[in-house]
């Protein structure tokens, strides 16, 4: 019995050495493992990992971890060849996954089209520039999410130089890669299918480990999500991303304006114009519509001459914007074009010309939007035209706008306060005043309370007066004028004790400022302390302020 038993052990052992014997599809898959190196934006080390090609062009997946934080990454071949990461195609957090792209020609492991099931070989394969390490291992148990991937629980020890290397099955296709767990010594791998899935959209700059990666995300293929992701990255301030968004734009799409249009305005800002009029001028020889290539190069015209306007670039004339528009124009008679068209002119300062085209663009009913009604009021301001004309047009913008974009009426709110204010109607004006902050959420800087307060002030609104100007003192402590307008007013509605608070800062903030020893002496009168009140008056008048004297004459009786 005991010999039967030994014989049995035996043949079993035989059995699993027969099953876990690698094939040539095994050791084969070792050509597409690398390693993975990451580093930060001062050359510095950050991390090391591995990885495997999944893809002929450079596509490869790995573990998450390396990259983030990360400004570059290369990776070394089974050959010793070093290739540059240039583009993240995919992460995802939850299961610490990534895909990315390569610079150069990669040899890809095939890809397990099912998953493995509990207690079935696996094989991990471990890098090396020669005789890689193949570790033959068993599924202990494996966990299915999103209803088709596996995620895979090994009972073997993690080895220490195979992070993210990748497991195969017996036929040498690739079901996971490597991944530590944090709660166990077991060791752990995501369905390879699932990251060789992995996606970025327009909207991904918004994840935060994207945003911790200095390599830049690849250009979406939908054209839509493309347009988003070109402007987000515009936006995001990474100009060496924001660059590689408009190549990989413009090479995917090279009858789309957009690229070229984001690679113009950027080389705007870095004042090289010939370079700038080169892009837009290819732009409209491969736009597919001529009529919106014009278009996007006189916008791009009147935009620099509006924002930008020096350094001046002669070629770029406001009849060149223009020009372009009105061969947009002839091409396609456009609404939109003829807006431009109309904004051009009154840039023109031929004003009645612009408000007629205006007004005739809000007979289309197909165009009409508020925002002609708040141009032609403006051409109504610039023509000296009665205020309650501009009042009529503006209270028409306002009311004519839909709801749930109220906000896009703030600049019309703010106009139509000016507009009251030159009729005497304070109140009102405060009240629009108060609406525009509102609407564009409190973004609103020291002057626009310092105006503010003046309506308040007119309007006898002294309480909200002193708020205001409190806090344009808050938003501006250095500004003289403000902190002499708060003891102004402190001296008009008798708190001599806080006006001389005031006009004592003010001469300290600004000694060479007459106004603020005007009213310190002013204050220091109404204290009684009449000698030293009217000799701050007369340091006013050293300083030439044009009230001084007759302050002097009447305090000194």
């Amino acid at each position: 019995m005991k010999r039967l038993r030994i014989l049995l052990a035996s043949a079993v052992m035989l059995c699993n050495t027969a099953v876990m014997a690698q094939s040539a599809a095994v050791k084969n898959v070792a050509k597409s493992v690398f390693s993975l190196t990451t580093f930060r934006a001062d050359g510095s080390l950050l991390a090391s990992s591995h990885g495997v090609f999944v893809g002929n062009d450079g596509e490869a997946v790995s573990d998450l971890t390396p990259f983030r934080g990360a400004a570059k990454a290369v990776v070394i071949d089974q050959k010793g060849n070093k290739m540059e990461v240039t583009r993240m195609l995919g992460i995802n957090d939850i299961y610490n996954v990534a895909r990315f792209r390569v610079n150069g020609k990669t040899t890809p492991a095939s890809m397990a089209s099912s998953s493995l099931s509990t207690g079935a070989h696996a094989w991990l394969v471990g890098y090396a520039v020669k005789n890689p390490e193949i570790t033959g291992t068993t599924v202990k148990s494996v966990e299915t999410f999103m209803d088709k991937y596996a995620y895979y629980i090994f009972g073997m020890n993690a080895p220490d130089n195979a992070i993210a290397c990748p497991f195969v099955n017996d036929n040498g296709e690739v079901i996971g890669i490597l991944q530590v767990s944090n709660t166990t010594f077991d060791t752990h791998a995501t369905d390879a299918r699932f990251i060789n899935s992995l996606t970025l959209n327009g909207l991904s700059l918004n994840n935060a480990d994207i945003r911790q990666i200095g390599i830049p995300v690849a250009m979406p293929t939908d054209l839509t999500q493309a347009q988003v992701l070109l402007m987000m990255t515009g936006q995001s301030g990474d100009s060496l991303k924001y660059v590689a968004a408009i190549d990989d734009f413009c090479q995917l799409f090279p009858t789309q304006l957009d690229g070229y249009d984001a690679r113009a305005r950027l080389l705007i800002r870095q004042n090289r114009f010939d370079e700038a009029a080169k892009t837009m001028e290819s732009a409209i020889k491969q736009a597919e519509k001529k009529d919106e290539g014009h278009y996007y190069y006189g916008k791009l015209i009147y935009d620099k001459l509006v924002n930008q306007p020096n350094p001046a670039y002669e070629k770029w004339t406001i009849d060149k914007a223009m020009e372009e528009l009105n061969e947009a124009y002839t091409l396609s008679p456009q609404a939109h074009y003829r807006h431009l068209m109309a904004q051009i002119t009154f840039s023109k300062k031929a004003y009645q010309e612009a408000y007629d085209m205006f007004m005739s663009l809000y007979q289309d009913k197909d165009y009409r939007n508020p925002e002609l009604l708040y141009e032609a009021a403006r051409c109504k301001q610039m023509l000296d035209a009665p205020a309650t004309e501009v009042i009529a047009l503006l209270d028409s913008a306002i009311n004519t706008t839909d709801s749930l974009q109220i906000i896009s009426a703030a600049p019309y709110f703010l106009a139509r306060a000016t507009a009251y204010e030159q009729v005497d109607s304070f109140r009102q004006a405060v009240f629009d005043y108060s609406r525009y902050e509102y609407l564009v959420q409190g973004r609103v800087n020291a002057n626009f309370y310092y105006i503010r307060e003046q309506a308040e002030v007119k309007g006898h609104l002294y309480q909200q007066a002193l708020t205001d100007i409190a806090r344009a003192i808050i938003l501006a402590p250095e500004e003289a004028t403000y902190i002499a307008e708060m003891a102004s007013l402190q001296l008009r509605v008798n708190l001599v004790d806080q006006a001389l608070l005031s006009a004592e800062q003010c001469t300290k903030v600004a000694p060479e400022y007459s106004d603020g020893y005007l009213l310190l002496g002013l204050a220091q009168i109404k204290k009684g302390r009449q000698a030293e009140g009217i000799a701050n008056l007369q340091k006013a008048k050293e300083l030439g302020n044009p009230q001084a004297d007759g302050l002097i004459e009447k305090y000194s009786k």
